[in-house]
């Protein structure tokens, strides 16, 4: 099983040029990074995991800049958003961001989707709460037509995009409905999101990795149902603090990547959190 890491880098924990030279050296798959623009002080949307919001949230650093300098410091680690939450973006600025840091680091890149859940925030960048889901579909439908082998347009209910000269492409071939690198959606189980999953992406990131042997065979018959290759579906658990039972459990799903939580530290402590993974890293 590939084990990889996320943390909220901010300015204040180690940099991502020493975690990912560390990540790199200890054998880790890839290192995945949140999103955050900013958090409005005045706000009612409640944290998902109940009481104050931690720090590290209105510190988080950009994760594209983030994840370029990580990719000019190693050579085979794996670089992913966890989430990035595009219904904030540009989709022609985001599918530039996403296509260059791609093509900079040979491929490495995972682009995980997300919808969000802090009204104030997406509210600063226009997005009207309850059409979010659907705006984030046409935006992914924008970027697929720019990352197309040729010029392609898109007329979509949110936005537009004329045929165009748009390089450099991700580098992965296309697979079924998926151009680009390879994405991942996260959210909580359901049948709107496994409809998205279906749509436009390569599977799903589910945080915490709980009830999954409920979840993940409806996922996979909502696969087969929209005709995609079963072999090809892929379920990360993201932000996973792991332990042995916890591991073993998800092979036996058939989940072959898994990713653990740092602490968003500086660099004793988050060298230290990576030592009490060694284990893990050597499976």
């Amino acid at each position: 099983m590939r084990i990889s890491v996320t943390v909220f880098l901010t300015d204040e924990t180690i940099t991502p040029t020493r975690l990912a030279r560390e990540l790199e050296q200890r054998g880790c798959a890839g290192l995945y990074l949140p999103e955050h623009t900013h958090i409005p002080v005045e706000r009612t949307t409640p944290y998902p995991a109940g009481g104050d919001l931690p720090r590290e949230y209105g510190r988080t650093l950009d994760p594209f800049v983030a994840l370029a300098q990580a990719a000019a410091v190693t050579e085979r680690l794996g670089l992913g958003t966890g989430i990035t939450l595009v219904a904030q973006h540009d989709p022609i600025d985001l599918a530039k961001q996403i296509a260059t840091l791609d093509h900079l680091s040979a491929g490495r890149l995972t682009l995980g989707v997300g919808f969000g859940w802090n009204v104030e925030e997406a509210a600063d960048h226009g997005v009207e709460w309850r059409t979010r889901r659907a705006l984030v579909r046409d935006r992914m439908a924008l970027m697929r037509a720019l990352w197309a082998p040729e010029p392609t347009g898109y007329d979509g209910e949110f936005g537009g995009v004329r045929p165009s000269l748009a390089h450099p492409k991700p580098v992965r071939k296309p697979r079924g409905p998926v151009l680009g690198p390879r994405t991942l959606v996260g959210g909580a189980a359901g049948p709107r999101l496994f409809a998205d999953i279906c749509a436009y992406a390569d599977g799903w990131m589910p945080i915490g990795g709980r009830g999954l042997s409920e979840s993940v065979p409806r996922l996979r018959s909502a696969w087969a149902d929209a005709g995609r290759d079963p072999h090809t579906l892929q379920v990360v658990p993201y932000a996973v603090h792991p332990n042995p039972g916890k591991l073993a459990h998800y092979a036996d799903l058939g989940i072959e990547e898994v990713v653990v939580q740092l602490p968003p530290a500086g660099e004793n402590e988050v060298l230290r959190t990576l030592d009490a993974y060694a284990a893990y890293l050597q499976t």
